[in-house]
């Protein structure tokens, strides 16, 4: 033991990948960067012994970003198009959500206005409220165009995608401003009719996610995903290179300890995550569900030093996590609540076993992801392998015969959606799988 985790702490595997991967540039859904990224990852597995890597496409709606703009009063102020917003050009009133909280909608007459929401949620809220919740409920009331706000400083206007599985492209045009721009635009022009335009390319796409292997060659496997894609603003960084540098690193790890293992690892990095987890929810309609014991899905790994999981209220799961924190001495945290965002979702939503693992954060949202400043910078080399030690270890828990965490019936998860108060947004945001 002592000498894997020895060697795990003085790799660099993983973070040389996370420099490749940063290194691409544009690695947005169905771009030639997410392809070569793709393909990075796929020989950073074989190189670490991973048998049978491989890339499996599908198509994807496609989407380039151009020109896009708000004008008041004569005033061009600076934003970005929102990923899958259609192209166009409206005008209308200004009128200023705050944190576009569902029964602030509820109460306000959006109909042939532009809506200004924040990009965060107040301390009281008990929910986190998604930015494509924000948006449809903008598309219900008939409002005429989404300015996103960011609500971190900085003069960086926020990216996030719009559209659903069964409509790609957005409603409305949506655009993203920064917190500066944001609090002037208010200040100013709330009441008054401003202009916004959205210009983009809208054609088909082909997508790709990267599948290797180690371990017996059983029927049954646990996944070790992420997702390789990021938007195109930005390095990717965080969001999600730490993800996919982290599977590698996992990898890596656990080919020095294959006899350990009783089930087949699959490690998965997924395409097109940014644009409606397009990869992973082709993934889970092409598999059997039964076959899968676990996922352990890395998307904001590193960001801080401590990890945090989310365990969708499997007893399994959260006992192996405290087993592993307490075995090595180093805090995980745990939450047993839903998380319907990221790569397991596909998954844990017809009630197989997922954690989602990210990274403590006294932060509200993304902090500096989905913008410019989501750069390798913010990320240390000690945080991403102390994680890979304890999230290796956790793996091979999973892929033991001593944890074999049940899974759970579908309409348990749609009850516990209920309960948390999060079926209203998944069901504006067309999210909702489940009958009624």
């Amino acid at each position: 033991m002592v000498t894997w985790i020895g060697e795990t702490f003085t790799s660099d595997v993983g973070w040389d990948h996370l420099e490749r991967l940063v290194d691409v540039g544009d690695r947005m859904a169905g771009n030639e960067g997410e392809r070569e990224a793709a393909e990075l990852t796929r020989d950073a597995l074989h190189e670490v012994g991973a048998r049978d890597a491989r890339l499996e496409t599908f198509p994807i709606q496609g989407w380039a970003r151009g020109d896009s703009a708000v004008v008041a009063d004569g005033l061009d102020l600076d934003c970005i198009a929102l990923p899958r917003s259609p192209a166009g050009a409206v005008e209308g009133e200004l009128v200023d959500l705050g944190y576009g909280l569902p029964e602030t909608f509820a109460e306000t007459d959006v109909e042939g206005k532009v809506v200004v929401v924040r990009s965060d949620i107040p301390s009281y809220y008990d929910r986190y409220v998604h930015r494509r919740e924000k948006y449809y409920h903008a598309v219900e009331g008939g409002a005429a165009a989404f300015v996103y706000r960011n609500h971190v400083e900085g003069c960086l206007p926020p990216t996030g995608s719009v559209g659903t599985d069964e409509d790609p492209i957005g409603e409305i045009p949506a655009v993203g401003v920064s917190a500066e721009v944001g609090a002037r635009l208010v200040r100013r022009f709330e009441g008054e009719a401003v202009e916004v335009s959205v210009d983009a390319e809208i054609h088909g796409a082909e997508s790709q996610n990267v599948h290797a292997e180690l371990g017996p060659d059983t029927d049954e496997r646990v996944l070790v995903t992420s997702h390789v894609d990021a938007h195109d603003i930005a390095e990717g960084a965080l969001d999600n290179g730490a993800g996919t540098a982290m599977v590698v690193e996992i990898a890596n790890a656990l080919a020095t300890r294959e006899d350990e293992l009783d089930t087949r690892v699959e490690f998965v990095a997924y395409g097109a995550e940014e644009v409606g987890l397009v990869g992973s929810g082709y993934h889970a309609e092409t598999t059997d569900h039964d076959t899968i014991e676990a996922i352990l899905n890395s998307d904001g790994v590193v960001r801080g030093r401590t990890l945090s999981l989310t365990t969708h209220g499997f007893d399994a799961l959260e006992e192996a996590a405290n087993d592993v924190a307490e075995r090595h001495g180093h805090p995980i945290e745990t939450i047993p609540r839903m998380g319907p965002h990221s790569d397991h979702w596909p998954f844990v939503q017809w009630g197989v076993p997922g954690y989602h693992a990210t990274s403590t954060s006294d932060e509200v949202g993304r902090g500096w992801g989905h913008t410019a400043a989501d750069t390798l910078d913010k990320l240390e080399k000690r945080d991403l392998r102390e994680q890979a030690i304890l999230l290796t270890d956790l793996a091979v828990l999973l892929a033991g015969d001593e944890v074999r965490p049940e899974h759970r019936d579908p309409e348990e998860i749609a009850a516990a959606l209920e309960d948390e108060d999060l079926a209203e947004g998944m069901k504006i945001t067309g999210d909702w799988p489940y009958d009624g």
